[in-house]
């Protein structure tokens, strides 16, 4: 390849250009890593704009959302684009191996079935039948050529493939004595096969440069042969080409024009013919648009995240520049469009235009012997035919596949038209993996019994047409039944492509039953996604027998309340849990009933994680359910607030202030019946207090509501007179819910309790102007000014953020039904990991919040799993440091509200919390995350979720059943002393990660709740909690105290380092420190025996045993 003489100026001035954007780079860039607003000069800030920049401008504005967007896409450009050392390192690789292959020697003529000329060397293709007449003979290529993205400019890295151009066993036959001819060559560093996008009769020879340089280039070597070696009309898609005598090897009497048709074999040997002609065109196409290299570039990029360019009917580079030349020669673009504008046409037209109705073609003058375009949809299921007139370029991709792409596409222009969305971010930047964008994930994991499906659905001349290879004919067949059999349950309905094996050139081609497990994704309908009736129709109807034949023995007919007789389908599922798997039930069946895959082959990626957040001991629900009879039962009790007669002031407001009520705790509160000789009676029989012999009774949350009541003169202006009369309003309260409802209740001066339904409820009354006189502070001359303090923020976290967060959150979860579930993973993961004391349960829910409201590039999850998944995506890639994460509740932040609040961040990111995180409500302060999580403990967070999500996605993606609790199970070995506790005193036990096979009686019986009566239960007791909060109070200073609320049974500790340098010596601060004399110096250190021994007298019952880990710290 002719390298200009100004390579080397333009490589260094390059150097120039990138030295210096990296220096000014590094001037606003921190050590840290924070953005720092840009310092500019006086005479900088007022230059005037060049024409060039205004120009810039104006595109900029014109194209794009925003400046940034066009300067994120000339970035990327540059940085998938080859660099001139690549580009001469690939230049000199291809001339050697050109070169070489130029010296072939001639061999003798041998059979076709004679193959003991290649020593050391096997042939990559099923010799099958393994004799055949001819005769074959070696010779040097009559020309070798480059073919595909690299010399038209379009290659770009991570993968660098280089074509290189040279029938079926034949070709294979030659490939394979290329291959023996190049295992001699010193500067090639390993040689391997492959196929062509999962083509099996296409192999590939794949080179690559010995040492570091291996990982930068692969050439790829294709055999085709010489033009106008065959005649294109006689690969007709409706001529035959296979005869099925010679593929079944059973004789037939039978004529040639019984012969089936063979479509796709017709288009693959057809391919091998056109590569250098269809360069020739791409590369007149491009010649007349400049953008026309990195356009193809930046669709290229598109596709790979999506993992839609690679295997077997894939939509490659190839075709992604192909499309860019239709769109050009027909000018639906224009020459002069630029990169950017050229990606979002092609994605328009993609998402518009339905390929497998309505397909295509480059030829604009084709012969009378071509194909039509009817001809090929009646062949393929998409049709995209090449400037031959002769080859459909999507002949091997499945109608799914294209309905993928056009999913995707019209996705990508709806977040691309959204200004409030990073885009760039979104679309370009982040992978779209099968298991993080679908809601439920199948596998099939026992290929060969495919084999049986070709059989079972009498696939024989399909078969053939695929040489044999079973997975891609049964596959169609497959989903097109699942299609019809899951019907308006899903939106989308998409499979794993199958990929490009790659095998020793020594070693035999690897089986189709060894191919890795196929994925089938579903994209659900919610909305019918898992009703448990499929109502067919009426017994009289015609379609009837089509119903049945579909359904089998699961059809019968059923007499409706209607009055309709029909055929119908009934699935099993009492509750969400099970309901989710109704999906699963119907592939099973249908795969079963039709296919002949029996139900061990499937396995369904989802549902693993239940476990971890199962309720109830018999019926075990993923806590939906008693979710929804905790906001019921507090409807109720809001409405008899609204109706209490007596009150001195009216009520204006009730409103849930507790996670249960928005559905997202992690074991909701569920009715409980108490079993009262567990307990002894407290004086004057109000409730019941546990005996000290018994083990620690049944935990009863008390679920907040808080009741605003009307403003009044008669309320005082002085905080503590308000908070009397507000102890006097709970008093009432207690004695009105008693008289009118006979509800238990138990009156402080703080809250009530109220016992209803087997619930415990904590009313807490609120006045409005209460926050603002806690503000207001006289000045020694008599001014009233208004001062900010923690007690008035405290009582307005309270009263007034968890309502709101509360009512909003709940109307999410009516809008995404796997909302509350998928909180209460999360939450169950940080809890897990000793992280929900710094990222509290408020900014978790804010954080899945994001996940549905913001779920660029995906659609709202709609299942548990892959909402957990893009979680721990979200909290191990977003950029804390530089970014705000934006929760718009309600949608009440506009575009312009969303610049200000980017803005305002960078400008004062050193005074904001780590993680910040911003709601319509909250703009400048993140309430839920002003006090925690610390830069350390996010920093944790971080890499714990990215370390979980790497474990999580390997195992659920092997296709094989694993233990999946592993990663709720928190890492030990970074802390320094352990303290084990018993657990007959921890009352969340039963909740624990890995539940224990043994339970202790906790003072509950089997029965239904009382709605009223009965005496109070001990509420809100939890003896670890309370011991952690002693031991924080008396060492916090020496040390930090983790703890899973959910049924943990360790406390970690983790000694603080500054805490062991030796301090001088004072009397008032020997608080569990030691005197050291060292000559005259007297100085004191912790003393750690004494706190250890602290550590069990504080816990005596609670504490089991403490386990020293001394070898961690020194003192």
């Amino acid at each position: 390849m002719e390298v200009s003489d100004n390579s080397k100026d333009e490589e260094e001035k390059s150097e120039k250009q990138s030295k210096d954007s990296k220096r000014k780079a590094k001037e606003n860039v921190s050590d840290d890593g924070v953005l720092r607003p840009v310092k500019l000069s006086k005479k900088e800030l007022y230059k005037a704009p060049t024409v060039e920049e205004l120009n810039q401008l104006k595109e900029a504005e014109t194209l794009f959302h925003c400046s940034i967007l066009k300067m994120q896409m000339e970035e990327l450009l540059k940085e998938v684009a080859l660099s001139e050392h690549r580009k001469n390192l690939v230049d000199t690789f291809v001339q050697q191996v050109t070169d070489y292959l130029q010296c072939v020697p001639e061999s003798e003529v041998v059979e076709m079935d004679d193959i003991s000329w290649l020593v050391g060397v096997e042939v990559p293709l099923f010799l099958v039948p393994p004799t055949a007449k001819g005769k074959f003979h070696m010779e040097p290529p009559a020309s070798v050529d480059l073919v595909g993205s690299y010399p038209l400019g379009t290659c770009i890295k991570p993968k660098v493939f280089v074509d290189l151009a040279r029938y079926p066993r034949k070709r294979a036959l030659y490939l394979a004595g290329l291959a023996r001819h190049l295992s001699f060559a010193e500067f090639v560093g390993s040689l391997r096969y492959s196929c062509l996008h999962g083509n099996r009769l296409r192999p590939v020879l794949l080179l690559k440069p010995p040492g570091k340089d291996s990982s930068k280039v692969t050439l790829r070597i294709h055999v085709i042969p010489p033009p106008d070696f065959l005649k294109p009309s006689r690969f007709h898609p409706q001529k035959n080409n296979i005869r099925t005598e010679w593929f079944t090897g059973v004789a037939k009497e039978q004529q040639e024009s019984s012969e089936p048709p063979t479509p796709h074999y017709n288009s693959t040997v057809l391919g091998d013919h056109l590569p250098l002609s269809h360069l020739q065109f791409l590369s007149a196409i491009s010649a007349q648009c400049p953008a026309f290299g990195e356009g193809v570039a930046l669709f290229k990029v598109w596709l790979r995240q999506r993992e839609l360019d690679q295997g077997a009917g894939c939509f490659c580079g190839f075709h992604a520049s192909m499309l860019m030349a239709y769109l050009l020669s027909t000018h639906k673009v224009g020459k002069t469009m630029n990169p950017y504008q050229l990606l979002r046409n092609a994605l328009h037209f993609l998402a518009s235009t339905d390929l497998t109705e309505n397909g295509i073609t480059l030829c604009k003058n084709p012969d009378s012997k071509a194909p039509s375009v009817p001809e090929f949809h009646a062949a393929f299921s998409v049709v995209f035919v090449d400037p031959s007139g002769h080859l459909n370029l999507l002949a091997d991709m499945t109608a799914f596949t294209y309905k993928q792409i056009q999913h995707e596409a019209s996705l990508s222009l709806k977040f691309w038209d959204d200004p409030t969305v990073d885009g760039f971010q979104a679309l370009l930047m982040t992978p779209k993996s099968i298991l993080r964008t679908y809601d439920q994930v199948f596998k099939l994991v026992d290929m060969v019994k495919l084999q049986s499906s070709c059989k079972k659905l009498l696939l024989l001349n399909e078969l053939m047409d695929r040489s044999g290879n079973y997975v891609l004919t049964a596959l169609p067949f497959i989903l097109s039944l699942l299609q019809r059999g899951l019907g308006e349950r899903i939106h989308l309905l998409v499979h794993s492509l199958p990929q490009d094996t790659e095998w020793l050139v020594g070693s035999a081609p690897p089986k189709h039953k060894d191919q890795p497990p196929l994925t089938i994704g579903l994209l659900l309908n919610l909305e019918h996604a898992f009703c448990v009736l499929e109502r067919g129709p009426p017994a009289d109807n015609p379609k009837a027998a089509e119903f049945r034949q579909l359904w089998g023995f699961r059809s019968e007919l059923r007499r409706f309340q209607d009055g309709g007789i029909t055929e119908a389908v009934l699935w099993s599922g009492n509750s969400n849990c099970q309901r989710r798997f109704i999906p699963m039930m119907i592939i099973t069946h249908l795969l079963k009933l039709h296919a002949d895959i029996p139900e061990s082959c499937i396995t369904f990626v989802g549902g693993q994680l239940d476990m971890v957040i199962r309720v109830g001991e018999k019926d075990q629900t993923t806590g939906e359910e008693e979710s929804l009879e905790v906001v019921q039962s507090y409807d109720d009790l809001s409405k008899k607030l609204w109706q209490l007669d007596g009150l001195p002031l009216s009520i204006t407001a009730v409103q849930g202030a507790h996670q249960a009520l928005r559905y997202t705790q992690v074991f909701p509160p569920v009715p409980v019946k108490l079993d009262y000789w567990f307990f002894d009676k407290k004086k004057g029989g109000l409730g019941v207090v546990p005996k000290e012999s018994k083990p620690c009774p049944y935990y009863i949350t008390p679920i907040k509501v808080i009741v605003h009541m009307e403003g009044s003169g008669k309320w005082p202006s002085e905080p503590k007179a308000i908070r009397r009369v507000k102890a006097a309003f709970h008093i009432c309260l207690k004695e009105l819910l008693g008289k009118q409802h006979n509800f238990k209740c138990h009156a402080t001066p703080n809250y009530v309790d109220v016992w209803k339904d087997g619930l415990v409820f904590r009313i807490q009354v609120a006045y409005h102007r209460e926050p603002l006189l806690l503000r207001e502070r006289l000045t020694p001359e008599g001014m009233l000014i208004y001062r900010d303090n923690a007690e008035a923020q405290a009582l307005e976290l309270e009263t007034l953020h968890k309502p709101f967060l509360t009512s909003t959150l709940h109307g999410l979860q009516q809008q995404n039904g796997s909302f509350g579930v998928v909180c209460r993973l999360a939450k169950r993961w940080l809890a897990s990991q000793f992280l929900l004391e710094d990222i509290r349960e408020e900014a978790a829910d804010l954080l899945v919040a994001s996940l549905f409201l913001h779920p660029a590039p995906f659609t709202p999850p709609s299942s548990p799993q892959v909402g957990f998944l893009r979680f721990l995506h979200l909290l191990s890639t977003f950029d804390w440091k530089n970014n705000p994460l934006i929760v718009n509740l309600n949608g009440k932040l506009t575009a312009a509200e969303h610049t200000d609040i980017k803005n305002d961040f960078v400008a004062s990111r050193e005074s904001l919390p780590a993680m910040f995180i911003v709601t319509p409500n909250d703009k400048k302060v993140s309430v839920w995350t002003k006090e925690a999580p610390s830069v350390q403990m996010l920093q944790r967070a971080v890499m714990l979720a990215a370390e979980s999500l790497r474990v999580l996605e390997t195992e659920l993606n092997s296709g094989e059943q694993q233990d999946m609790r592993v990663v709720f199970r928190p890492p030990l070995e970074a802390y320094d002393v352990l303290i084990h506790l018993s657990p007959k005193q921890v009352p969340l036990f039963p909740k624990a990660v890995d539940r224990a096979t043994y339970t202790f009686n906790r003072g509950t019986s089997e029965g239904k709740a009382l709605v009223s009566g009965g005496a109070l239960p001990v509420i809100d007791y939890d003896p670890v909690r309370l011991y952690l909060s002693e031991l924080r109070e008396a060492f916090g200073d020496l040390a930090l105290f983790f703890y899973d609320p959910y049924g943990g049974t360790v406390i970690a500790v983790l000694w603080k380092p500054a805490a062991f340098e030796p301090k001088p010596f004072k009397a008032s601060l020997m608080n569990a420190r030691r005197v050291e004399v060292n000559g005259d110096v007297v100085t004191t250190v912790p003393n750690v025996e004494a706190i250890l021994q602290d550590f069990r007298i504080i816990g005596e019952g609670l504490v089991k045993s403490l386990e020293l880990r001394t070898e961690k710290w020194v003192v």
